[in-house]
C-alpha cells in the first residue's frame, strides 16, 4: 500500500489515537509475533521471554508516540524509553555482519504482524476509517525504522570516537628512561586531538614519576609544519609549568630545513638530534656520567 504525504498527515488525528489504543490492547499478541521476527529472535537467543518483553516495551513506546499525535517525529518523547534498547539491538545485529540496510529491513518487517491484527479489528478492512488507521500505523512504523537507524549511526560514531581516543592513547606511551626522566616517542601525524592526549599523558607522568626532565622524541613524525611546531611549544611550556625541563629530540636534517624555511623559532627549546643524545643530556644535568664499557683484557680473562 503506497502512502502519500497528504494521506499520512491526514491520519495523524483521530486515527492516531485509535492506533494508540489498538497497540495497547493488542500489545501482548503483537509482542508474541515479534518475538519470532528476525530482529528479536536473533538478538534475544537465550530466552524467548526476553524477546517478548522487549517487544512489549517497544509497543508501549509506539502507543505513547501515537497518543501524542507525533507519528512522524523521531524526537517524540515516547521513543526515549526504548532508544537505548533499539540501539543495542541494532548493534547486536551489526556485529553479526548485517549492514544498516539489512537492519532497516528487519525493522520494516515488524509492520506486517501489526497490520494484520489491525485490519482484523474492522468489519470492513477497506473502509475509510480502517484506511486512515492503516496509514497512521504505517507512518508510525516508518518513524520507528528511522529512530533505529539514527540510533545505530550515533552509536557507530560514538564507537569510532572511543576507538580513535584509545588509539591515540596507545600511540603515545610515556616511558620512564631513568630516575626523574621520562620520554614520549611520537609516531605519525600530530593533530589537535592527539596533541592534547600527548600533553595530558606527559603531564600526568611528570607528576607520577616526579620527573625533572621530559623528552619529546619526534623521530617518527613524518613532517613538521607550523601547527605541529605550535603543539610542541605548548607541550614544552606546560611541562615547564610542572617544573620539568623539556627536550625535543629526533629532529632530522629535512625537518630542520623545514623549520628554518617556515621561520619557526625554537630558540627557547632544548633540542637534540636523537633520543640517545637527549637522554645523555638529561643524565649529565643530573650528574650522571656515561662511559663506554672497557673491553675485557685477555690477561684478566686468563686469570679468572
Amino acid at each position: 500500500m503506497q502512502v502519500s504525504v497528504s494521506e499520512a498527515n491526514a491520519g495523524q488525528g483521530p486515527a492516531a489515537h485509535q492506533v494508540s489504543a489498538f497497540l495497547e490492547r493488542r500489545r501482548e499478541q503483537i509482542a508474541q509475533r515479534w518475538a519470532d521476527a528476525a530482529l528479536f529472535r536473533t538478538v534475544f537467543t537465550v530466552s524467548r521471554d526476553e524477546a517478548v518483553e522487549a517487544g512489549r516495551a517497544v509497543l508501549a513506546a509506539l502507543a505513547a508516540v501515537a497518543a501524542s499525535e507525533r507519528l512522524d517525529d523521531i524526537r517524540a518523547p515516547g521513543f526515549e524509553a526504548v532508544r537505548d534498547q533499539l540501539g543495542r539491538m541494532a548493534a547486536s545485529r551489526a556485529r553479526t555482519g548485517i549492514d544498516p540496510e539489512g537492519v532497516a529491513g528487519e525493522v520494516a518487517a515488524l509492520r506486517t504482524p501489526a497490520v494484520e491484527l489491525l485490519r482484523a479489528e474492522f468489519e470492513d478492512p477497506d473502509s475509510p476509517e480502517a484506511h486512515e488507521c492503516l496509514v497512521a500505523l504505517t507512518v508510525l512504523m516508518g518513524t520507528l525504522r528511522l529512530v533505529v537507524m539514527e540510533t545505530t549511526l550515533s552509536a557507530g560514531e560514538a564507537l569510532i570516537a572511543r576507538q580513535r581516543e584509545q588509539l591515540h592513547e596507545v600511540a603515545t606511551p610515556v616511558i620512564k628512561l631513568w630516575d626523574s626522566t621520562v620520554a614520549v616517542p611520537l609516531i605519525g601525524t600530530l593533530d589537535s586531538a592527539r596533541s592534547q592526549v600527548v600533553m595530558e599523558s606527559l603531564l600526568n607522568a611528570i607528576v607520577a614519576e616526579r620527573a625533572r626532565y621530559a623528552i619529546l622524541d619526534i623521530t617518527g613524525v613524518p613532517t613538521v609544519d607550523s601547527l605541529v611546531a605550535q603543539h610542541l611549544m605548548k607541550t614544552v611550556a606546560a611541562a615547564r609549568l610542572m617544573g620539568a625541563e623539556c627536550i625535543v629530540s629526533g629532529i632530522r636534517p629535512a625537518i630542520a630545513q623545514t623549520i628554518v624555511h617556515l621561520g619557526i623559532d625554537l630558540g627557547t627549546v632544548i633540542t637534540r638530534a636523537s633520543l640517545a643524545d637527549a637522554l645523555a643530556y638529561a643524565l649529565s644535568r643530573q650528574g650522571v656520567e656515561i662511559a663506554p664499557l672497557r673491553a675485557a683484557d685477555p690477561a684478566d680473562a686468563g686469570a679468572r
